[in-house]
């Protein structure tokens, strides 16, 4: 019997038609499927879809219209003719989820058509199935509109994290009377996960195991593909049949179909059921519906945008916003009473960020989620607090957040009206002890936990302090709460012992993984192995800890790739989760499931996942960022001062407590140097706690030596080693040459590091010379003949006498006695010094460099060099996050495959998978720089007033700053220097891909500018010179751009409105702008960074601020790209 043609054929086959014929063919097909629907508004979705289709409209950049599934809208209208042409259309295709600049023109492209939105018609209260669930007219509207998409297909929800889509999805199955399949998809994932994998019967024998999609399928439940936007495309490219057509072909021959197809065939060869499983058709329940889960595409982002076209005619759309102040208002007073004051201020806050227009402050809103929000309500039900700001503070992250979000943040929190309260104190004395089997700590109070695993409660050495304690109350509420906890701080400052006590006050025996960037979903969850010939998944202590009731420690979180941590959301929001073995984890085992199958989550079950802080020097991932929302978190802190000299005091009971406060100054000021990003490394109370216990365990220790030891590693950098000098001078060392090179050299004799040794001539310098090249770059010792010998004479080398200068070829040297040295006659000498002269000129003329050029450029470089060493270092760890490692499967060598371990019984040879540098896939997107742009102020006025603030030469340092900081990293950072002035808004310094390459040229841009800073006309084009800057940097082709506007605070006098420049500086949204005022007259700065968008504007008042802010601006932007 011939198949009926598919519908969805006749769109695709008459896309390549006239529009007008294409229209008319195609709506007379839907017509005959869904012969009720309204005409006039099919024809006019019709004349949308193919105006989409037409290359006018692909020449502005709009993705293919998915005219697959126009049969799906047709059943919408025939179903529901009350629905508007413009509804229809954005379940179809939700540009507004997926397009950023072309938004407007393809709605007056629907204008035209007459398809516009409709003001939204009330819908009918939806009944409660669930306590947990809190109904608002604009959740039941959307309700009300998914089970409409329902009943003709499959859809996708998209909506940003925390905005209630999982508990949607579940209202929508509960009044359908479904049952649901919740799969957590991740960016590991292959078909064969998604279908069928092998695994081994009690016998040994191997058989292929359905997935919970294809059980979906063949029991009628609705199937949640949770995280969509995180697989693969090639992986999804799976489903493509079972969506459109309801067919898929398993891997073991076995195919799926229709309930309509397999009835047919059935009927037409007259067959049983038995003989039509015997044949390997297998039909596809008629309930059966696919809900996609993803969130918002990130259109800046180098993966790009998920919603593809290929996408998009799989599934109908609905997207889910976050809710409004009043919505969330009424959910938080159902669920928890009348919110406090300070409640009403956070929820304010959090619309405050949500509807802002600075990129940064929006994307700080994701950390006050409606779930955030719910959370922070049990809380301050349960435990009261007028400590707003302090809540805040921990929500955020606020001590690690890069230094312009959290300036952003606080000048908003400010404009709120909330302060940081005096009396959260947290070093002030707390109690702590354990009375009749009752813990109390603080205020809080709750039972010690009754377990027959001892052995697995920890039992460690831990010294109470305040701030300890403070924190491990708040941690006794969230227990209390039933949440789980998610700490985050700088390695070293005592996460895990933290955690280690709280749990052994309260008797709650603890199961501990460790994560790793080598982690994968199924080694976090089981970890399959081959016994006795039989496959045997073997729990990890994720699985044992849901069993048992106990406490999962997941430490190194932010080591992990977030693709696989992100299996743990529906773990922690819904108490689900599918193991690699078919087992699931629910919250309770349904009636007619075997137990076999199922793991129902213990009640006392809880996670404490321990995290660094996101970006440099830890090169994590940022978990807090990513699933941050779902946990209660709290950030651990270096303990102050006084807490630190306490606990020092414990560890070190016989040390002086001179030596304790001095190593307290020492490590204090290295830490707030580290937060200016003077210093690299945050040094934690893990390294002065090793040398206070190393000095109580030997107390006769050189003090400098036990030092040195924990800046061994900073040695290699001069930079560090010359700050680490001066501030272990500052807080009462002997000397500023504990870390200088004379006493590293000494410490490297004391240790036989040194390769030099002594040697004594005997024969006297005769003529400097620099001596001939040898090719092999054999060692030469005592000689007067080659170029690079040691412990000779004459020649140019190391370690002799008489020579022209040094030259180090890499070899031991044999070092001359000083006696030896200051023997030779005068005249040679001098002879070797007018040779050394000669030659540095000719080096200098080399580059096309006189000597007094160098001393000049050298005034600016010295006053930068330490920020240019900052920057460098941040600007390297962007390098190297972009070259990560990615796993090699099918591999012949390398780390057994887990799940290819059935493949390699069967006598498989590629069952091995590789850590490696992998180019990018063909048509995958060629990773392209970032681009900074640094628009100077050259007009009269820099140069008029550089005497009065030094405005001028800040500038001049500034360019400098940028010049030798970018130096190298051309592959993957570009920059150009724009200027403007009175003559004109665009002055090119320094041109794209045309750096200078040398001091030369790098002093020839900043006396450029100083020159046209002195003979321009007087005039002001920042607001035009701003504009053309960012209009022209947004048309380049880039990862990200960043604009940074240097200009003195005299807008006034040229009557340049501050919301102008405001509206400039955020007129682009792929690029990031700022304003840096570097000079005014009074309070001209002042005013206007108060009117110009938070953590967009900056005052230089000091001519030491200047480069800390620009590190500040690029590390900000860099790190969190």
């Amino acid at each position: 019997m011939a198949a009926a043609a598919d519908p969805a054929d006749i769109f695709t086959r008459n896309a390549d038609l006239l529009p007008e014929k294409c229209t008319n063919e195609c709506y007379q097909d839907l017509q005959r499927l869904s012969p009720t629907a309204p005409p006039d508004k099919l024809q006019k979705l019709l004349s949308c879809a193919f105006a989409i289709s037409t290359k006018e409209s692909a020449s502005l950049g709009l993705p293919d219209f998915p005219l697959d599934t126009l049969p799906h809208a047709a059943k919408l209208l025939q179903n529901h003719p009350d629905l508007s042409p413009y509804d229809v259309f954005t379940r179809l295709y939700p540009y507004k989820v997926f397009l950023k600049d072309q938004t407007s023109h393809l709605e007056s492209l629907l204008s035209t058509f007459h398809v516009q939105p409709e003001p939204p018609k009330p819908s009918p209260p939806t009944k409660p199935t669930s306590t947990t669930y809190i109904a608002t007219e604009y959740q039941n509207r959307l309700i009300a509109a998914m089970l409409q998409t329902e009943s003709v297909g499959d859809f996708c929800l998209v909506g940003p994290k925390g905005c209630g889509k999982s508990i949607l999805v579940q209202q929508v199955a509960e009044i359908l009377g479904k049952a649901t399949e919740n799969i957590v998809l991740y960016q590991d994932m292959t078909a064969r996960d998604l279908v069928q994998q092998r695994t081994t019967l009690d016998n040994g024998d191997t058989v292929w195991q359905l997935s919970p999609l294809v059980l979906a399928a063949l029991e009628g439940k609705i199937a949640v593909l949770d995280g969509i936007n995180r697989i693969h495309p090639s992986t999804l490219s799976v489903l493509h049949r079972l969506v459109q057509d309801r067919e898929l072909q398993l891997h073991d021959g076995k195919r799926l179909m229709s309930d309509e197809r397999y009835q047919s065939i059935k009927q037409s060869f007259d067959l049983t059921d038995h003989q039509m499983t015997e044949s390997g058709i297998l039909p596809i329940h008629p309930d059966f519906r696919i809900i996609a889960i993803g969130e918002p595409p990130s259109l800046n982002s180098p993966t790009g945008n998920w919603m593809t076209p290929e996408l998009l005619s799989l599934f109908l759309f609905h997207e889910v916003r976050t809710l409004s102040k009043e919505e969330e208002l009424h959910i938080i007073a159902s669920k928890y009473g009348p919110p406090s004051k300070s409640l009403l201020k956070i929820v304010e806050l959090a619309h405050i960020l949500r509807n802002s227009t600075d990129q940064t402050l929006q994307s700080l809103s994701g950390h006050l989620s409606t779930r955030q929000l719910l959370r922070i309500g049990a809380r301050m039900k349960n435990y009261p607090s007028n400590f707003v700001y302090d809540t805040i503070r921990t929500t955020f992250m606020v001590q690690f957040l890069p230094t312009l979000a959290r300036q952003a943040l606080e000048r908003t929190i400010h404009r709120l009206g909330v302060v940081a309260e005096e009396s959260s104190d947290d070093t002030a004395p707390i109690a702590c002890g354990i009375k009749n089997d009752i813990l109390t700590i603080g205020q809080s109070s709750v039972p010690l936990y009754q377990t027959t695993h001892l052995t697995k409660v920890p039992n460690i050495l831990f010294y109470n302090i305040p701030q300890h304690l403070h924190l491990m109350e708040a941690m006794l509420q969230d227990f209390h709460l039933g949440h789980h906890i998610l700490l985050v701080g700088n390695q070293g400052v005592g996460k895990n012992k933290i955690i280690d006590r709280f749990l052994e006050l309260m008797n709650r025996p603890r199961e501990y993984i460790q994560l790793h960037r080598d982690t994968t979903v199924q080694t976090l969850t089981t970890q399959p192995t081959v016994r006795d010939g039989l496959l045997v998944h073997e729990d990890s202590p994720l699985v044992n800890a849901i069993k048992h009731g106990h406490v999962l420690v997941v430490d190194e979180a932010d080591k992990a790739p977030t693709h696989v941590t992100c299996i743990l959301k529906t773990l922690v929001e819904s108490g689900q989760m599918i193991l690699s073995d078919g087992r699931r984890i629910v919250p309770l085992v349904p009636p007619n499931g075997h137990p076999s199958n199922y793991i129902q989550i213990h009640p006392d079950f809880r996670i404490v996942v321990l995290a660094n802080r996101p970006g440099f020097p830890f090169l994590g991932n940022d978990f807090f960022g990513a699933l941050g929302d779902l946990f209660s978190a709290h950030a651990v802190e270096n303990p102050s001062a006084d807490s630190e000299i306490s606990l020092l005091g414990q560890y070190g009971p016989n040390v002086p407590l001179d030596t304790i406060k001095k190593l307290v100054g020492v490590f204090g000021e290295l830490r707030n140097m580290a937060d200016q990003g003077l210093v690299s490394y945050p040094y934690s109370t893990r390294e002065v706690v090793n040398i206070v216990k190393h000095l109580e365990q030997f107390p006769g220790a050189d003090l400098e030596d036990v030092v040195f030891n924990v800046f061994d590693f900073d040695r290699y950098s001069p930079e560090v080693v010359e700050t680490l000098g001066e501030v272990l001078q500052k807080h009462g060392f002997s000397s500023k040459n504990v870390m200088a090179a004379e006493y590293m050299a000494a410490k490297r004799a004391r240790e036989k590091i040194q390769v030099t040794k002594s040697r004594y001539s005997g024969k006297d310098a005769q003529e400097p010379k620099h001596g001939k090249e040898d090719p092999d770059n054999a060692p030469h010792v005592g000689g007067n003949t080659w170029a690079g010998g040691t412990g000779g004479r004459d020649t140019a080398g190391m370690g002799g006498k008489g020579g022209p200068y040094r030259l180090d070829k890499g070899h031991e040297v044999h070092q001359l006695s000083e006696e030896e040295i200051n023997a030779v006659p005068e005249h040679i000498q001098r002879a070797a010094r007018e040779m050394n002269r000669k030659a540095f000129q000719e080096k200098l003329k080399e580059i096309g460099m006189s000597a007094y050029d160098a001393t000049l450029y050298n005034q600016f470089y010295n006053a930068v060099s330490r920020q240019i060493q900052s920057l460098r270092i941040i600007l390297g760890n962007l390098q190297a996050k972009n070259k990560e490692r990615h796993w090699s499967r099918h591999q012949t060598a390398g780390e057994l495959d887990d799940v290819k371990l059935i493949d390699g019984l069967l006598g498989e040879k590629t069952i091995f998978r590789r850590r490696a540098e992998q180019e990018p896939e063909i048509g995958a997107p060629q990773l392209k720089p970032k681009l900074f742009r640094v628009v100077v102020d050259v007009s009269g006025s820099m140069y008029r007033f550089n005497g009065y603030d030094g405005r001028l030469d800040k500038e001049l340092e500034a360019a400098v700053l940028v010049m030798e900081s970018f130096q190298g990293f051309e592959d993957k950072i570009q920059y150009d220097i724009i200027g403007h002035s009175g003559e004109a808004p665009f002055i090119p310094f320094v041109k794209l891909k045309e750096h200078p390459k040398n001091n030369k040229e790098r002093l020839d841009v900043i006396r450029t500018m100083h020159a046209h800073a002195q003979y321009c006309w007087s005039g002001d084009h920042t607001l035009e010179g701003t504009e053309e800057a960012i209009n022209s940097l947004a048309e380049e082709d880039c990862d990200e751009a960043i604009v940074i506007v240097l200009s003195d605070a005299n807008l006034e006098r040229y009557r340049i409105p501050p919301s102008k420049l405001a509206a400039a500086l955020t007129s682009k949204s792929n690029v990031s702008a700022y304003v840096i005022f570097i000079g005014g007259l009074g309070d001209q700065a002042e005013r206007l960074t108060e009117r110009l968008p938070a953590g967009r504007a900056f005052i230089c008042s000091d001519v030491t601020q200047l480069p800390q802010i620009l590190k500040q601006i690029f590390s900000s932007s860099v790190i969190t790209i």
